[in-house]
């Protein structure tokens, strides 16, 4: 590294990188060389990432390096339980593995998840780590557990063969009144938005759960084209910001608002136009991608962005790009590929060869497709008329089919599917319910695979929501931040926060 430091002082040039960025600090902190030491720093705040942030963190906290720490701490506690499995886990020092398990933020279920990883990070180095257990116990929040959980715990071998015994089972009891972690109270909701007027604004959003009977309606005011929900349940919508530029927006679940973080120019020229092809924004492997096929130019255009530079790059046309008039077109992410359902057409993006290539177009399916959503492998897909359900399979290149809404009784106005819990929903916007209160309604339906119908579940709460986009984002959402307002309850689980950007 002193090497390093000398090319460094001599060239003016200095070269960074994971692997050696740590010992290159903790030189340049020797010799106090601001310059690199800052250099350094700001290279491992930009690679804070799910692979790296324990051992940033572990550095960090060394090194009191608090931006980085807390960052880390972040995706800790978003991802504990796969970090709690982490040989790097099991190698925090007790007060680090203390802090973490000590927050509010840990986005766990049950609390046991809590203890079990304690459990596997004291059997790691048992003879060393063993009278540690009573000062750490006091972090796991008993009062959440059930009384059967906590017997099983204080008879757990680390437990009764601890020299602390009484100091453990005073900490078990001390633990009444702490509050529930980040994640216990989530469910996952689609979003749902206004129908738009003339100017695109969008009045409000609506988070939903028709299984659940839970509807909660935020006012965000916010010019919506397109949403997308990520690997890590986060959430990015594309809003227009002027007649040639969008804006991305990301959602933060603590604070219930959406966070500004890059314009992109409009990629659709004609998006004042009713007949125009709709804006996507889609997430394969955690890279965001805005694609539109512009009805001037009948091609695809596609950018990517790059959350390190906070910037978007286009990426080029190749030969295999698809070309030609797409009236009608879908677009799904599936199985870490990007699909573009035509009238006669499939073409598949596949973005870590960055090729596009031609599949399988079944002959039955000769009708426009007005809406789809991918479950797993599978990419179900509906005509407006909804009288069936065309399932493609993107493993295997083929087709079957399921069952539509048979009430013919009806007549749908739109349709729009998603899927909570792996379990296909709809929600059907008609003017022929027969009761005159539900008339102009929206009602949600989910599809029950074993039985091969669709089951009714609850009906929207009134407002026009927008039902022509192509996907509905699904996100699992934090109820306590959704809506931390009892006073904005309207209902049963229907609320009426007014949050803003």
């Amino acid at each position: 590294m002193f090497g390093e430091i000398l090319s460094y002082i001599y060239s003016g040039t200095l070269h960074v990188s994971l692997d050696k960025v740590q010992p290159l600090y903790q030189a340049a902190d020797l010799l106090q060389l601001d310059y690199v030491r800052d250099t350094c720093s700001s290279y491992m705040f930009m690679n804070v990432e799910r692979s790296t942030c324990v051992d940033l963190y572990k550095f960090a906290d060394v090194f009191s390096l608090d931006s980085i720490r807390k960052t880390c701490l972040k995706l800790i506690h978003r991802h504990f339980v796969e970090f709690s499995f982490n040989e790097e886990f099991c190698s925090l020092s007790v007060n680090q593995l203390a802090e973490i398990i000590s927050q509010d933020e840990l986005d766990v279920k049950e609390e046991t998840t809590v203890w079990e990883a304690v459990v596997r990070w004291v059997q790691h180095s048992r003879e060393d780590r063993l009278h540690h257990l009573p000062s750490i116990l006091p972090h796991i929040r008993f009062n959440l557990l059930t009384s059967d959980d906590t017997a099983a715990i204080l008879e757990h071998p680390l437990v009764r063969e601890n020299p602390g015994g009484s100091a453990i089972r005073n900490a078990v009891k001390g633990t009444s009144n702490l509050k529930k972690r980040f994640g216990m109270d989530t469910l996952e909701m689609a979003l749902l938005f206004t129908e738009r007027s003339g100017d695109k604004s969008t009045k409000e959003i609506l988070w939903t759960n028709p299984g659940e009977g839970k509807h909660i309606r935020c006012n965000y005011n916010i010019p919506q084209l397109a949403g997308t929900v990520t690997r890590d349940n986060d959430i990015y919508l594309l809003a227009q910001d002027s007649l040639t530029m969008n804006e991305l927006l990301k959602y933060n679940h603590i604070r219930n608002e959406w966070e500004h973080m890059s314009s992109v120019r409009e990629l659709n020229p004609n998006g004042s136009n009713i007949l125009a092809s709709p804006d996507y924004l889609k997430e394969i492997d955690g890279q965001l991608f805005y694609l539109v096929v512009t009805s001037s130019e009948s091609h695809v255009v596609l950018r990517k962005y790059d959350q390190e530079t906070n910037r978007w790059h286009t990426v080029p046309h190749t030969s295999s790009t698809p070309n030609g008039w797409f009236d009608q077109n879908l677009v799904v992410s599936c199985n870490r590929h990007i699909y573009l359902f035509t009238e006669t057409e499939i073409h598949c993006y596949n973005p870590r060869a960055d090729q596009w290539c031609r599949k399988n177009k079944s002959d039955n399916i000769q009708i426009a497709l007005h809406n789809a959503v991918a479950i797993g492998r599978e990419i179900f897909c509906i005509a407006m008329s909804f009288d069936k359900i065309m399932v493609y399979d993107t493993e295997t290149d083929s087709w079957c089919e399921l069952p539509g809404w048979l009430n013919t009784a009806n007549e749908i106005g739109n349709i729009a599917l998603f899927a909570i819990q792996k379990k296909l929903h709809a929600v059907v916007d008609y003017d022929g319910l027969g009761s005159r209160e539900h008339r102009n309604g929206q009602q949600a339906f989910v599809y029950d695979g074993f039985e091969g119908v669709w089951k009714a579940l609850s009906v929207l709460p009134e407002e026009r929501w927008y039902m022509y986009d192509p996907m509905i984002p699904v996100a699992r959402m934090y109820l306590p931040y959704l809506n931390p307002s009892p006073a904005n309850t309207e209902g049963a689980g229907n609320t009426d926060g007014r949050p803003g950007l």
